[in-house]
């Protein structure tokens, strides 16, 4: 229960991130972009332009480095962190926001 609770405080900071917040939030809202059960950004278009492919980059690497460090603070793969990680992004997308859940996108 603790290594969950350690799990939680670092999602909490890594959502707390706001640097790129206009972007994505816009990028969500416009559809190009969602949530994946992964823990990472995904496109839900097919052709998106190079600043939301830098975007969803970007974000994704430090997804993925604050993924693994929290991985290696609590001794856990990282696969577990960015499953718990994907449910609570999942969770956490606004109404009309694009998550892909069973192979598939949707509006949440």
């Amino acid at each position: 229960m603790k290594n969950f609770r350690v799990i939680l405080a670092g999602f909490a900071f890594l959502f707390a991130l706001s640097a790129w917040a206009a972007d994505l939030d816009s990028a969500k809202a416009q559809g190009l972009i969602g949530e994946r059960e992964d823990g990472y950004l995904g496109f839900v278009v097919a052709a998106p332009g190079a600043d939301v492919v830098a975007l969803v980059n970007d974000v994704n690497d430090k997804r993925r480095a604050e993924y693994e460090r929290i991985a290696a603070k609590n001794g856990i793969g990282r696969t577990d962190v960015e499953v718990l990680a994907g449910r609570k992004a999942i969770e956490r997308t606004s109404s009309g926001g694009y998550v892909f859940t069973a192979g598939r996108w949707s509006r949440k």
